[in-house]
This record gives structure tokens, C-alpha cells and sequence, in this order.
């Protein structure tokens, strides 16, 4: 199982690395194609757009994973042992029911948006906003293989491949 949880954590980092580059690329391309030809490509900022909304949501678990997004701990420092184990709880419990919607939202909205194009690529826009319940499917599964280790310690995963998975991070709740 953790074999196929570093695996499931690599190829979301390569997606995420292949997409910034990605976007790099076609910017710097765009950026040069303008001052050396007085041209430039008429679908750049829209592909580079669309990389950043998929790089965002997909990138969202990732970050989830490692403690990365805002915490304010004071109320859960102040609690005994007990409390702030069950006070971590509920919170997973909140996100996973917020996820879950956001799915079922992000869905929706894409299905309705089917049928619409993009004004320079002529893409669907499905596949624009099918980012929203992606990404919010990998954050429930990132949040699912990190959930035991957060309620019972309040810990992270590391981020380093050599590092002990159960080291707290800076800023983290390390209850």
C-alpha cells in the first residue's frame, strides 16, 4: 500500500511539473515570438490560463498532503490531549463532506459547459472546468491516505523520500 501511495504522490508531482513547464514554455515562446517577430501566438495566454486553473486544483492535494495550506491552531493548542484529537477529526470529517460537494458542484458546472468553446484554442470548456472535480477528487484521496496520522498526532506527511513520514512540520498542529 505505501508503495502505491509514493507512486500515486510521484505521478501527481510529475503532472504538476510537466503542466509549470508546460506553461513556461509556451509564455517564454510567446514573450520571444513578440519581440523578435513583432507577432505572437493568439492562444498563449489562454493555454497558459488553463494550465494555471488545472496546476492550481491539481496541486491543491499535494500541498494538502505536506501541511502546506493556512492553519490556525490557537483553539486546537488550548485543547487537552483528547480534545484536539477530536477536534482534528471533525475537521477531516468537514473537509471530506466540503470535497465531496465540491465534486458533485464541479461536475455539474462542467456538464453545463459542454458545449461552449474557447475563444483561441476552440477546446470545450468540460475540459477546463472538469480541473474543479479532479482536483477536488485527488484532495479527498490525499486527505483519505493522510487522515489516521493527522487525528492521531496532528502530523504531516514529510517531504523529503528518506525523511520519517510522521515528522511534524513547522506551522503544522503538532498536538
Amino acid at each position: 500500500m505505501k508503495k502505491l501511495e509514493n507512486i500515486f504522490v510521484a505521478l501527481n508531482g510529475w503532472a504538476l511539473i510537466l503542466m509549470l513547464s508546460a506553461m513556461a514554455i509556451i509564455v517564454g515562446s510567446n514573450i520571444t515570438l513578440r519581440y523578435v517577430t513583432s507577432h505572437s501566438l493568439p492562444w498563449a495566454d489562454e493555454a497558459a490560463r488553463y494550465l494555471m486553473i488545472w496546476l492550481t486544483f491539481i496541486g491543491a492535494g499535494l500541498i494538502l498532503r505536506f501541511g502546506g495550506h493556512v492553519a490556525i491552531t490557537n483553539l486546537q493548542d488550548s485543547l487537552p490531549q483528547i480534545g484536539q484529537r477530536l477536534l482534528r477529526a471533525a475537521i477531516v470529517a468537514m473537509l471530506l463532506a466540503f470535497f465531496a460537494f465540491m465534486v458533485h458542484v464541479g461536475w455539474q458546472y462542467a456538464q453545463r459547459m459542454q458545449y461552449q468553446v474557447t475563444p483561441a484554442l476552440r477546446l470545450p470548456f468540460l475540459y477546463i472546468y472538469a480541473a474543479m472535480p479532479v482536483g477536488f477528487s485527488l484532495l479527498i484521496v490525499h486527505l483519505l491516505l493522510i487522515a489516521r496520522s493527522f487525528i492521531e498526532a496532528g502530523r504531516y506527511r514529510s517531504l523529503g523520500p528518506d525523511s520519517d513520514d510522521t515528522a511534524a512540520l513547522p506551522g503544522g498542529a503538532n498536538g
